[in-house]
């Protein structure tokens, strides 16, 4: 029998002495007047006069000769709690033999600060909530202490409650992405924009360059796919009349993993009729800030080993200036050979399928995302890479009007004056599907459905995505997605590479 074995055999036998004592260990529901967090705030009118119910999980044990001394702790902090043999009803007392840490108790009594000063509840009565059979994966004990710090990363993503008992800066990190949440909500909403849900499950996918992934449908007898962006059943709703509107939701990619990149993720995305993207520039870097500053109480956050200030202008560059700078090409006139022999000599791999659009991308991924560590909007993209961006009213020929918001290196934002010219589309989306025939799986699918709607008539608009988890791990300090996302995609415990951390 190995030691976790032995222990939850002991914990099962406190349990049936529990029972034999007439004691319900897990009754329905616990009446609390005070959080842990109210008590240590308001403990000057607390203090020896008012009597006060809590309850939590039990963090610390500790017997010290006729007394007894416990944290408890709850959705706002801990608290210590004194029990005395006194103070407790009769029979009471000799139930805290009976506990262990991790389980949860209510305690009614008055607060009060023990000798060295630490705020306490002077336990008057004592109630057993849950009593559990397994202990808290902790560092270690001491001194019937739990001591924060479970640092082993596999085991805190997978098992993501016993990460949010005993380490705080993780569970403040992911109530931080709730708050962040909620502040893009109520930024959108107070500019008129209407929340919405589309499909989740697709009969074709579109909006990215990405693979998807594919499920079935059993009653329909019909493939069909995860979607991959939110994009294109938005533009139908800006087609439908609904001038502003946005989503905040989850989409699914069928692709590698890193710090950055998760195959399940959370994007926003909203339209906005009658507005171009250098509109939706002054939008997200007004949203970015105010979020910032609405959830931390500052602009400054930290990317890396820079500090970056959200209050100043966010620079603003072309993508072909920023490639001419860092790298020493033109991506509007060099040919392609010279793009490729420039990723060559940089020992940089070359796209998978040909064409200049992922030339171009690979060679500003390399040179400049790397630099672009103040807040920086990418400019005017090559028309190659972005087949539903409207053509740039000036170089209509090659460019289109596209931005990225780029931040410590990394992406942030993607948006476009929309294409809603319907036969332009339909070229773009044939010339994605040659791309597709030719191997090129992120290629986009030629979409009957949303060529025909828009062929109804779509205004002109903006269009503006935001990974959230990204803008999450920003926000919070946090270098890996898996910290922002409360339940990380891991592989199944025991396989041989469970334990593989990401790259």
């Amino acid at each position: 029998m190995d030691r976790l074995d032995e222990l939850r055999r002991v914990r099962l036998e406190k349990l049936a002495r529990l029972r034999e004592l007439g004691e319900e260990p897990y009754p329905p529901t616990y009446r609390r007047t005070h959080t842990t967090r109210e008590i240590l705030d308001r403990f000057p009118e607390l203090e020896e006069r008012e009597r006060v119910s809590i309850c939590g999980r039990i963090v610390s044990l500790r017997e010290m000769g006729k007394a007894t001394f416990a944290h408890v702790q709850d959705g706002t902090g801990r608290v210590q709690i004194y029990f005395r043999k006194d103070t407790l009803p009769p029979g009471r007392y000799e139930i805290l033999k009976l506990l262990d840490l991790g389980d949860f108790i209510g305690v009614e009594g008055v607060p009060f600060r023990t000798r060295t000063g630490e705020i306490s509840v002077r336990a008057e009565s004592l109630c057993l909530l849950c009593k559990t059979l397994l202990p808290l994966p902790v560092v270690k004990e001491k001194d019937g202490h739990v001591y924060d710090g479970v640092t082993d990363k596999d085991l805190r993503y997978r098992k993501r409650y016993a990460d949010l008992i005993v380490n705080p800066p993780s569970r403040e990190s992911l109530e931080r992405r709730s708050r962040i949440i909620g502040s893009l909500r109520r930024f959108l909403d107070d500019r008129g924009f209407l929340e919405v849900e589309t499909p989740i499950l697709q009969t074709l996918y579109g909006g990215a360059m990405a693979r998807p992934f594919t499920t079935h449908h059993n009653a329909l007898s019909l493939d069909l796919y995860l979607r991959i962006a939110l994009e294109l059943h938005l533009k139908r709703l800006l087609i439908g009349g609904i001038e502003r509107v946005y989503e905040i939701g989850r989409v699914f990619r069928n692709e590698g993993m890193d710090r950055v990149h998760s195959p399940e993720f959370t994007m926003l995305e909203f339209y906005w009729s009658y507005a171009d993207y250098r509109d939706a520039m002054e939008l997200v870097e007004e949203l970015i800030r105010q979020v910032a500053l609405e959830t931390l109480g500052t602009a400054r956050v930290r990317a890396g080993e820079a500090e970056i200030d959200l209050a100043a202008p966010f620079q603003r560059a072309t993508m072909r200036d920023l490639v001419r700078t860092w790298a020493g090409l033109d991506i509007s006139s060099d040919p392609d050979e010279r793009l490729l022999g420039w990723l060559t000599e940089r020992g940089e791999k070359p796209p998978p399928v040909p064409g200049r659009g992922p030339l171009i991308e690979y060679v500003f991924d390399a040179a400049v995302v790397p630099n672009l560590l103040i807040p920086t909007f990418v400019l005017d993209h090559p028309r190659a890479i972005s087949p539903l961006a409207k053509a740039h009213r000036e170089r209509p020929e090659d460019l289109v009007e596209r931005f990225e918001l780029f931040i410590g290196g990394h992406e942030y934002a993607n948006a476009f004056t929309e294409l809603n010219d319907p036969i332009d589309q339909r070229a773009r989306l044939e010339e994605q599907a040659r791309r597709r025939a030719m191997g090129d799986e992120e290629a986009q699918q030629l979409d009957e459905e949303f060529l025909e709607a828009l062929e109804t008539g779509m205004p002109p608009a903006a269009g503006v995505g935001i990974g959230v988890d990204r803008l999450v791990m920003l926000l919070t300090g946090e270098t890996s997605i898996r910290d922002v996302v409360f339940f990380p995609l891991m592989r199944p415990e025991g396989s041989s590479r469970a334990g593989e951390q990401e790259t």
